[in-house]
């Protein structure tokens, strides 16, 4: 029943600016500190940013501080990922994530599908 769905990824040039969507439905987005991690090829999958639930704490990767800015809007259901001055090393298929309670005693991890971010002259 949670959906995370994933969006604006594309093509763009080294320097360009591209900004990620995540639209949540299924969950209390308002209460769900929300995450966007990456995955290049033939490498593990890394954190990029991560806010919390009314979007007051962000969190960065070091390789992204001063490029990247996530946000959300909790009317919208939405996580954003902006990215700016982006490098060829930023490639990777970029994913969302939400952790959710689920009873006193479990958690379920959620994925969106994932959407493609080349960086390249």
């Amino acid at each position: 029943q949670v959906q995370l769905v994933e969006s604006g990824g594309g093509l763009v040039q080294p320097g360009g600016s591209l900004r990620l969507s995540c639209a949540a439905s299924g969950l209390t987005f308002s209460t769900i500190t929300m995450t966007w991690y990456r995955q290049a090829p033939g490498k593990e999958r890394e954190l990029v940013a991560k806010i919390t639930s009314a979007g007051l704490v962000t969190n960065y990767a070091d390789s992204v501080k001063g490029r990247f800015t996530i946000s959300r809007d909790n009317a919208k259901n939405t996580v954003y990922l902006q990215m700016d001055s982006l490098k060829p090393e930023d490639t990777a298929v970029y994913y969302c994530n939400a952790v959710i309670p689920e009873g006193f005693w479990n958690t379920g991890v959620y994925w969106g599908q994932g959407t493609q971010v080349t960086v390249s002259s």
